[in-house]
């Protein structure tokens, strides 16, 4: 049977759980690179850069479009995995914490 203050009180334990995960993924550190290493970048959980590393030997005044594009690729790679990364904390924190509604998507929200 269906209980509602169970319910919102679960929901305010997550509320708090996710808090918690979302300030600890600064701590989460993932690490991206292209060019085979030529450019590495650190992100955090947060999706946010922390580093960027460039090998001096792809700096090219004449061809800047190809440091550009190392660049772009490994700044992606390192966002996707953050992103991952923080996806998998955030369902590790989360798990089992909500019944299985049918029809109810948590996805949109990190949890599913």
């Amino acid at each position: 049977m269906f209980n509602l203050p169970d319910m919102m009180g679960k929901f305010q334990e997550m509320q708090n759980r996710l808090k918690e995960v979302r300030e600890s993924l600064d701590q989460v550190v993932v690490e991206a690179e292209a060019g085979g290493g030529m450019v590495r970048v650190k992100a955090n959980g947060n999706r946010k850069v922390m580093k960027i590393e460039i090998d001096p030997i792809i700096i090219d005044k004449d061809d800047p479009e190809i440091m550009a594009d190392l660049i772009t690729a490994a700044v992606n790679k390192a966002l996707d995995k953050a992103e991952e990364a923080g996806r998998q904390k955030m369902e590790n924190a989360t798990k089992g914490m909500l019944p299985n509604i049918p029809g109810m998507d948590l996805s949109k929200f990190g949890l599913g």
